[in-house]
């Protein structure tokens, strides 16, 4: 009856680029010139507000990341291989998952979008609008929908205060502890702003998210809160499997293109001569080459090779990973050039700086050279790049699913919710909601993300330090 772990593709490599992160976290903060960038960048309110945003985003998408098989499925299926691989988000949001309605319904609503044939208790038949199956079904009276759905909300929202004050409360006693402050002095700091650190931002950021998302999860406990689709799939759990669909594009395709990109652009600049030459000729050929016909081409023969090896994809959870997955490579295989001439760019003017001349002059070797004066003066370049890259990459995967050459059809996307919208616009009356929906997580996640890579900029910059 136990459940059996499950790591695909993407989740292994999302691990890497975890532990990388924590690696990464570990070195900077044991050397100087990396700790005070980034104390710099938590000094700045709006980056503070950013990255408790994108904390979010980073959580849903990580529990979306532990697959497993259901135990009850793998002891019916006799030989333990269940073809259904859930997630730990699935298994969170198992009520939405499951409370399927006919088709089209409203946000909060209790009544179907499209009127149908409803026989009476005479044997008589009208059309009329009937009731959802889940959306508002303990309620006696419809009447009673809008006290209900304010009683929720209310309620919800107070269970999120009442989180967000146990979050401060364990949080104010440690930063005393930490700088040897009283208790109360502490608070006034924070409730103040006088804290270098914009502790004040942080929390009023994490009690707007917790108010938010206690109230939407009261209310989803008795309404389709973001309504549902065509199939009557609730939008809610739509638009939160879609982002780690988002997160994993932006990552991973960053974690394929860094190490071309800033291995070739640093050679190219540094050693000039053939190498530049033939480094240059490398990202210009594949410059030419159109990326949308690259990645439709890719992803074809991507097809071809699944359906003639169907018997190597025991589960249409796998067939999309590894459809993502290779989209993932792709964007990656197209998108470093840009990097990489920003890289050479920069490495041109730093080997003719004075100190890297006298390196030079006194016999140090090459890739000590580079690794200790070049490429710290162009690391700010490469944070920048990255941080932006991942809000193009973001929107990039919606475009490509809006064109049907993006992830499989059968994967949770903001691109492909996008997609199925644009019937439904056509539609009289118009179905908007998971457009909207679609489009609100969407540039949530890309404008924290660009607030971010701003103070990321500025703090890195040497000569914005200088």
């Amino acid at each position: 009856m136990s459940a059996s772990l499950v790591v695909l593709w993407t989740d292994a490599l999302i691990y890497l680029l975890l532990a990388l992160s924590v690696g990464f976290g570990i070195y900077a903060s044991r050397h100087e010139h990396l700790r005070a960038p980034w104390r710099q960048v938590l000094r700045a309110p709006m980056a503070v507000a950013s990255l408790v945003v994108l904390a979010f985003y980073v959580s849903v998408g990580l529990l979306d990341t532990v697959h497993f098989r259901p135990g009850e499925e793998a002891t019916a299926n006799g030989a333990g291989n269940s073809a259904q691989i859930l997630s730990l988000l699935d298994l969170w949001l198992t009520p939405l998952r499951e409370r399927d309605e006919k088709t089209y319904s409203a946000p909060l609503a209790i009544h179907a979008f499209v009127k149908e044939a409803i026989e009476q208790s005479d044997g008589t038949l009208i059309r009329d609008y009937p009731r959802l199956v889940w959306g508002g079904r303990h309620l006696a009276d419809p009447n009673d929908r809008v006290g209900d759905i304010t009683a929720r909300a209310l309620l919800g929202a107070l269970a999120g205060l009442a989180c967000w004050g146990l979050a401060a409360a364990a949080l104010l006693p440690l930063l005393a502890w930490r700088r040897r402050e009283g208790l109360g002095r502490m608070v006034r700091r924070v409730a103040t702003g006088a804290d270098p650190i914009p502790w004040r931002t942080a929390l009023g950021t994490l009690g707007l998210i917790l108010v938010l998302g206690f109230a939407v999860a009261a209310l989803a406990q008795g309404y389709h809160v973001l309504g549902t689709d065509k199939v009557g799939e609730d939008v809610l759990y739509q638009v939160l499997k879609g982002i780690r669909t988002g997160l994993v594009i932006g990552t991973l395709t960053t974690l394929v293109m860094l190490p071309a990109a800033i291995l070739l652009g640093i050679m190219a600049g540094y050693f000039r001569g053939w190498v530049d030459d033939l480094i240059q000729y490398l990202y210009t050929t594949l410059n030419s080459i159109p990326g949308v016909l690259l990645i439709a081409a890719a992803i074809l023969m991507l097809q071809i090779h699944m359906s003639n090896h169907e018997d190597q994809f025991t589960s249409l959870v796998q067939r999309a990973d590894l459809r993502l997955l290779f989209l993932c490579l792709i964007l990656g295989v197209t998108s470093w050039t840009g990097l990489c001439r920003l890289l050479r760019g920069e490495a041109l003017k730093l080997r003719e700086v004075d100190y890297v001349q006298a390196a030079a002059a006194l016999g140090v070797g090459h890739f000590t050279i580079i690794g200790r004066h070049i490429l710290p003066n162009v690391l700010h370049i490469v944070l920048i790049t990255v941080v932006l890259d991942f809000s193009g990459l973001v929107l990039a995967e919606a475009v490509l699913s809006y064109v049907n050459i993006g992830v499989d059809p059968t994967m949770h996307s903001w691109g492909n919710m996008i997609n199925s919208a644009r019937l439904d616009l056509a539609r009289d009356p118009m179905v908007w909601w998971s457009l909207a929906a679609a489009f609100v997580f969407m540039f949530t996640l890309v404008l924290a993300a660009n607030l971010f890579a701003d103070a990321v900029r500025d703090a890195f910059d040497p000569r914005l330090r200088a």
